[in-house]
């Protein structure tokens, strides 16, 4: 049997969370499943020590007028592309008509999709806990879990001289948007913090943004120089043994703080402008919010009001 799975949100993130469900897919029928992602998602760098996962298929499209999948023309060539793999039964796991057409092009006998036309404000978990459950009769409750080779985090050990007497402490100071990434003066705050308490190591995850550079600058030109490590040259693939070598992550809401606690980290999500379910669907995760809300989501702009004092609270009582 030979089963695709559609996951077509744009991030990491995305693709992370869905991952129980796509494990659950497998397990019911015995067999991998394939995997239709965006590029962004950058699933073949995290994914490769899957076990439930056959091949992962790249969904070109995007704004470029140019890419393979794109418009009308580019859903008939996804048609075709898919059609050469002969898929049996395909899971997808959004309300596109669009989707559920290149399947019946695709020659796609078993179709199992969220309801049609249902995408504004919807849920990103409950869905698909509604579509496995309905389908497949299994209640879906596991956390995302990724898995890298042993070997590779005894490699990190030594490369970067990591001390089990000393706190190894993940800081995911990047973020998708500018609303999502909490100014430096906040992290430094927390350093200051830490390193009062115990002796620590700071491993700084950002992307190569300009802004999340100037971020990642202003704590390296900083006095906590000496206590940090910057992984803005590194690949994602390359970051997780790093990752999975931590005590513990202090991240924004972005692809860190979703790989962190898929590795078994416990991360303390920063949500300053994201609906909280992206901080909390992990059991991993301890989210903590903008000081005066009650809640968060999309224009809550709180970055400046992510309380250093509440990171370093939840951070004590977890280390303890």
């Amino acid at each position: 049997m030979k089963i695709l799975v559609v996951q077509n949100r744009m991030g990491i993130g995305d693709t992370v969370i869905f991952l129980p469900f796509i494990e659950a897919i497998s397990r019911k029928f015995s067999t991998r499943v394939s995997l239709l992602v965006k590029k962004s998602s950058k699933a073949d760098q995290y994914l490769k020590q899957a076990d439930y996962l056959d091949k992962i298929i790249f969904l070109e499209r995007n704004n470029k007028k140019d890419e393979r999948h794109n418009g009308i023309i580019g859903s008939i060539r996804l048609a075709q592309d898919l059609k050469e793999y002969k898929f049996d039964k395909i899971f997808i796991f959004n309300s596109s008509l669009r989707f559920n057409i290149i399947a019946r092009l695709a020659n796609i006998k078993q179709i199992y999709q969220y309801p049609l036309f249902k995408k504004p404000n919807q849920h990103i978990v409950q869905p698909a806990k509604d579509l496995i459950k309905k389908n497949l009769g299994i209640e879906v409750i596991k956390n995302p879990q990724i898995r890298i080779d042993s070997d590779l985090t005894k490699d990190v050990i030594l490369r970067y001289g990591i001390n089990s007497n000393e706190l190894n402490i993940l800081l995911g100071i990047g973020g998708s948007g500018p609303t999502k990434r909490v100014p430096a003066k906040t992290f430094l705050s927390i350093i200051e913090k830490i390193c009062n308490l115990k002796k620590s190591k700071f491993f700084l995850a950002t992307g190569k943004n300009k802004e999340e550079q100037k971020i990642l600058n202003e704590i390296l030109n900083s006095k906590f120089k000496e206590n940090c490590i910057p992984l803005d040259n590194l690949l994602i693939i390359d970051t997780l043994p790093v990752i999975k070598n931590c005590d513990i992550a202090i991240c924004n809401d972005s692809s860190f703080s979703h790989l962190s606690s898929a590795l078994g980290i416990k991360t303390i999500t920063l949500m300053a402008d994201t609906p909280l379910i992206y901080g909390s669907y992990n059991t991993n995760m301890y989210p903590i919010i903008p000081d005066g809300e009650t809640t968060v989501s999309h224009n809550t702009f709180g970055k400046d009001k992510i309380n250093p004092d509440k990171i370093f609270n939840k951070f004590k009582s977890i280390i303890n």
